[in-house]
Formats: C-alpha cells, structure tokens, sequence
C-alpha cells in the first residue's frame, strides 16, 4: 500500500510517498481503505516537529480520516464488510475522563495515521459516520468536529439562548458555529477578514467582529451582551487572546482552551478567573462516546461540514502550506485515489 511518511529531520519537505506492506487483521481487528482524510493545525505542527520533537520518525501523519472496511478478522461483531466508518482520535478514549494511557493512543503521533491507502484497527475504536455526509465531509468530523461538540456541548453543556464567542473561522470554529446554531444559541464570531466574517452570518452568526479593526474585541462582544459578557468562549488562539477572553466572559463563564495559533505562553494575570468564578477548561478532541452523541445530532440535522478545499494525496505538502496560511474558511481536505 502506499503511504505519505514523515521522514527523520522534520519539516514539510520530509514528507515522502512511500509503500508498505498490505495490512492483514488478526483475531478482533479490521483493514479499512481510507476514502479521504482532513487536516489539522496539530497535523501541521507535528510534521514541522513544533509539537512533539521526540516523536520516533518515519511517522504517518493526520488524525482524522473516514474509510470502507475492507477485511475483518475473527470474533469481530462491531463492523462489518462494507461499513464507512472514521477511526477516533485516541485509539483507546471510549468513554469517561481521559487519562494518560488513553492519550498516548492518538492518531498522528505517537501512532501512525490516516495518510495510508489502508489502515489496520481495533473494532472498538470505529465510528460509523452519518449516510448523508460524502467522505470528504465524513473526514472533517474525527478531530475538528468532536473537538467543538465536546467544548460546548459534552464539557460547556450550552443551553438554548446563551451567547458564545467564537475565534476565527477555521475548522473547529465553523463547527462551533453550527453547533452552537443547533443547540439554539446566539453567536459571536471574530476574524480578521470581513469577506469570512459574511460567510459566517451566512452560517447563522448573530453578530461579527473583525479584530484588526476593533482592537479592543473584548469590549465589543461586553456591548453586544449589554454589559455582562458572553456565556462561552472559543479560544482557539492560545497566549495572545487568552486574557481578552477573559474579559469578554461573564461571571461564572466558560473559556474553552482549544488552540494556540498566537501562541503558547505568556504573562497572564489570574485574579478575574477567581474573582469571578470563571471556568477555563481544557480541550483535547473527546471520546468515541462524544464522537457517537455529536454523529446523532449530525444525522438528525443534516448538517454538514462547510469544506473549503480539497487536495489530492499526492498533494498533501500543499494542502498543509494552505493551512498554514490562514486563509482556508472551515477544513482543508485529502481525497484518496478511488
């Protein structure tokens, strides 16, 4: 089969299309051929040796994907010939708190990942994806998807009515948006592009902020609130947003750390977190459990993932200077040869 290998040295110039052997499942395991895969900042920062520098190399990259199982082993009741399924993002993360053992079976690093022509994986850590999503679609929902449901809806517990604020527009932050839509919340949605910020009233945002030219964006979204702030935060931006977010929640709001696109570190006064009760909680994607709820939701909506563009297997390199850029709107996809 082949595969898309992160060669030792890190970089996107160590990517290589490269050939291993067929898998062949044992006794309660399956092959898959992965249909189409899409791609995250993690993706990218692994690949540019930013998130884990220790991680053993050659690697197969990319957490999420979705495929067809192809080959079943013996004992195996779960799946079957035939089913589209996405493998989860930790490989042991059923359900519950995660734990250390269970967050060292993610897709991408430490483990291999879903930039292979086949796959070989536990039943148990399969998800059948909704019929009326296309693969590529089906791809976006693993890692991005389970990340924004799990911020708002598993840990957030958003109620109809509430208000969240949403940084940027790229994968987890669409999702949010539609989700927050679904769960009958208003939302706030901040970039620095006024062209996104239209398509993102056109996804259902109450209201918009472009950052470059409203500095202070935390004194605005505290305006559009009436002064009491917003229920919850999608902080995707990390050291640099982190303390405007804070001012911009209300009393005994939620702050969902998700990402750190502005960066990782920083001097950050804590005293508003504790004179006003806020809760700032951790995000790292969620379990099959989570990844099982959000899919019935999907399917009872039939909503999809807004896609911005797709990109051959063979232009994966590409696919990733593009998310780097900043300039995609919801998920950048992989189509896998037919």
């Amino acid at each position: 089969m082949r595969v898309l290998e992160l060669q030792p040295g890190f970089g996107l110039e160590r990517l290589c299309m490269t050939r291993r052997p067929d898998p062949e499942p044992g006794p309660g395991q399956v092959v898959i051929r992965l249909r189409a895969a899409s791609l995250n900042y993690r993706d990218l920062l692994m690949v540019r040796g930013e998130y884990n520098p220790r991680q053993p190399l050659p690697l197969i990259p990319c957490s999420d994907g979705v495929g067809e199982v192809v080959a079943v082993g013996e004992d195996v009741t779960r799946v079957g010939l035939g089913d589209r399924v996405a493998p989860i993002f930790a490989q042991a993360w059923i359900a519950g708190d995660p734990s250390r053992e269970k967050l060292q079976s993610t897709l991408g690093g430490p483990l291999d990942g879903t930039l292979a022509e086949l796959m070989l994986v536990d039943p148990s850590a399969l998800v059948h994806v909704p019929d009326h999503l296309t693969d590529v679609e089906a791809a976006c929902l693993p890692c991005a998807g389970v990340t924004a449901w799990s911020a708002l809806m598993t840990l957030g517990g958003l109620k109809r009515d509430q208000t969240v604020l949403i940084q940027g527009t790229g994968g987890v932050s669409i999702f949010a948006l539609q989700f927050a839509a679904l769960a009958g919340a208003r939302t706030i949605v901040t970039s620095s592009s006024d062209e996104k910020l239209e398509r993102a009233r056109g996804l259902g945002a109450w209201e918009t902020i472009n950052y470059r030219d409203v500095e202070n964006w935390d004194r605005q979204a505290l305006r559009l609130t009436d002064g009491n702030g917003v229920d919850h935060v999608v902080e995707v931006g990390g050291a640099g947003t982190l303390a405007r977010s804070l001012a911009a929640v209300r009393f005994g709001g939620t702050v969902s750390m998700i990402g750190v696109l502005s960066g990782a570190v920083s001097k950050l006064i804590i005293t508003p977190i504790l004179m006003r009760q806020i809760r700032v909680q951790g995000i790292l994607v969620g379990s099959r459990e989570g990844f099982e709820a959000m899919n019935e939701a999907v399917a009872e909506s039939g909503s999809k993932p807004v896609v911005d563009r797709v990109f051959d297997l063979e232009q994966t390199r590409e696919g990733l200077e593009f998310l780097a850029s900043g300039d995609h709107f919801g998920k950048i996809c992989i189509r896998f040869p037919a």
